[in-house]
């Protein structure tokens, strides 16, 4: 089983929801919903050029494989919003910098059918971010120099 959390951040620190729960939250805010340690949805606001969601690890629509689990997604377009967000929330100054820099942390719908296992790759060579999605969100928030869950603190995967 894999890791599950739902935290808002917002007046500058994280709440622990219960899974999925996303309350009314005041501008600007940040809300991470975490999945068997396989997606993290991302919603933001204000949404800037962005839709405000964002996904980490696979999206939705890749992981239940049904394109109906989520709207098509457009990690230029996201990496913008988020880039606005941050700057806003940081007072920081090279938004293309970051956009760049979150742009590799997004996901973007993949077709299932395509996908190749590379039975040469070493597994033990495989980064814990591309295998729990937990840790790339800790890397992701570390990213927008935001504090992290108590959950998500020491950037491996919760036991």
């Amino acid at each position: 089983m894999g890791f599950f959390g739902t935290y808002a951040f917002e007046h500058g620190e994280w709440k622990t929801l219960s899974e999925g729960e996303l309350p009314p939250l005041s501008e600007p805010s940040l809300w991470i919903d975490i999945h068997d340690s396989d997606i993290t949805s991302v919603v933001y606001t204000p949404a800037g050029p962005g839709s405000g969601v964002a996904y980490l690890g696979l999206t939705p629509r890749t992981y239940f494989e049904n394109p109906n689990a989520s709207d098509p997604t457009d990690v230029l377009r996201e990496a913008s919003g988020l880039a606005a967000w941050w700057a806003l929330v940081s007072s920081g100054s090279d938004v293309v910098a970051k956009q760049a820099e979150i742009l590799g942390f997004l996901a973007e719908d993949e077709n299932p059918d395509e996908f190749e296992w590379d039975e040469s790759e070493d597994i033990d060579e495989i980064d814990d971010g591309e295998v729990f999605v937990e840790v790339k969100t800790a890397r992701f928030l570390a990213a927008l120099d935001l504090p992290l869950p108590a959950e998500l603190t020491d950037g491996r995967p919760p036991s």
